[in-house]
């Protein structure tokens, strides 16, 4: 046990300091002192589940207030575009979104699409002009995920319970059988959204906003 132990832990020490980038290119000329408030209509692409959405919609906002603007409380985009019977799908595109913006009665909104949610993250987030629909900013990033070592953790704590359960029954065979049983639970529940998954998605998104123009100097 302590061998998986070290062995984890070295992996950890390799895997988290994965690098990851970002960019991003602004309309010229536009005055973003206008914008008092920004929403964060919509998280799409290669993620599922509202929890994770919320998450990446709420390292956002955080950016967000850093840079001056007054986000708009995830819970009450959702409340406001269902009471108005709002499709998500009409926020492909910048029209739409921008549609969706009048409805809350904001500036400007921001779309942030994930092509790929794996071991291998990358994203992209577009600010849109509710009144003419033009994209005042946008960026993108893309890094390594967590999604390898949680894997690998899960997998080892897994065995681990699984021989504990295993040699409570008794016997060396029940002990080996308990292990390989957890380990491959343990393996299926690392797949789901991890701490370092989301420290990374935050790490990306604090990079993609680096350059985003603060609203008052």
């Amino acid at each position: 046990m302590k061998i998986v132990s070290m062995c984890a832990a070295v992996i950890a020490v390799m895997l988290i300091g994965g690098c990851s980038s970002g960019e991003s290119y602004v309309k010229a000329g536009y005055d973003f002192t206008r914008l008092d408030k920004v929403a964060v209509v919509d998280v799409q692409g290669d993620i599922s589940g509202d929890a994770a959405k919320n998450q990446i919609a709420d390292f956002f906002g955080m950016e967000l207030l850093k840079k001056g603007f007054g986000p708009v409380e995830r819970a009450e985009v959702q409340t406001l575009l269902k009471e108005q019977k709002f499709q998500t799908s009409g926020l492909t595109s910048p029209e739409g979104a921008a549609k969706a913006g009048r409805i809350l009665n904001v500036p400007a909104v921001l779309v942030v699409n994930i092509p790929n949610f794996g071991e291998e993250m990358s994203m992209t987030a577009k600010m849109i002009d509710v009144e003419d629909g033009s994209v005042l900013w946008a960026g993108s990033g893309s890094g390594k995920t967590g999604k390898f070592l949680s894997t690998i953790f899960g997998t080892a704590a897994g065995a681990g319970a699984g021989a504990a359960a295993g040699a409570a029954v008794g016997g060396r065979d029940s002990t080996v059988i308990g292990g390989v049983a957890g380990g491959v639970l343990g393996g299926v529940a690392g797949h789901e959204l991890s701490p370092q998954k989301a420290e990374k998605a935050q790490e990306i998104i604090k990079k993609i906003c680096k350059r985003l123009p603060p609203r008052l100097r």
